[in-house]
């Protein structure tokens, strides 16, 4: 019987932890509107769940978009994140997202990341394209401060992040802390080519106060 009741312990705790989180769609929508002008057609927003607790996103098993008459499922990619189709129909359907969550819920709160859709990741970039990424990010930051500019973060160059398990190397230019790889604006006018030995997993904005 012990022995019985040891293999019953050890198969339970074989299957990992889930709990579904449930966030009305409108609170994804709010921010994902924000990205329809030609300015920033290269942007995208990627939500995650920030544990409360640990240095680290929550671990989403699924995810999907639910109303009354259908079921969209969402691609939850390897980082723990996901995006949402911007559609105002599934806002006044009052649509809820579903996630399944290899942690307790109430130990997530929402992370909100701005970022290049992945098309623009890559290992070989122009200076033409490096201007292109920062002007949009400059358009962002330009149309969310509106009358208020002084108020909102400056954008001050791009910010390139690598998977932390890649292999260390030495880039061209810009300053190299840890598994991210920063261009001011100065390096970015100067630069004719800029060539990586690896891929970046997502560019974001280096930005000041």
């Amino acid at each position: 019987m012990k022995v019985n009741v040891l293999i019953m312990l050890l198969v339970f705790s074989s299957f990992s932890y889930s709990e579904p989180l449930e966030v009305e769609y409108a609170s994804f929508y709010s921010h994902v509107k924000k990205l329809q002008s030609d300015d920033t057609q290269a942007l995208r927003f990627a939500f995650g769940f920030q544990h409360i607790a640990n240095n680290r996103l929550c671990k989403i098993s699924s995810a999907q978009i639910v109303t009354q008459k259908q079921t969209l499922p969402l691609v939850v990619e390897a980082n723990d994140r996901f995006t949402v189709p911007t559609d105002k129909i599934l806002k006044m359907a009052k649509a809820i997202v579903v996630l399944d969550i290899n942690d307790q819920a109430n130990q997530c709160d929402i992370s909100v990341q701005l970022e290049t859709k992945p098309q623009y990741l890559k290992m070989h970039y122009s200076q033409d394209e490096l201007g292109y990424l920062l002007d949009q990010y400059t358009a962002f930051f330009d149309d969310m401060g509106g009358f208020l500019s002084f108020m909102m973060p400056s954008v001050e160059g791009l910010v390139f992040h690598f998977d932390v398990n890649s292999k260390p190397f030495k880039a061209e230019f810009g300053l190299q802390q840890g598994n991210r790889l920063t261009l001011n604006r100065e390096e970015i006018k100067n630069a004719k080519n800029f060539n990586l030995p690896i891929k970046p997993i997502r560019i974001t904005a280096l930005v000041e106060k």
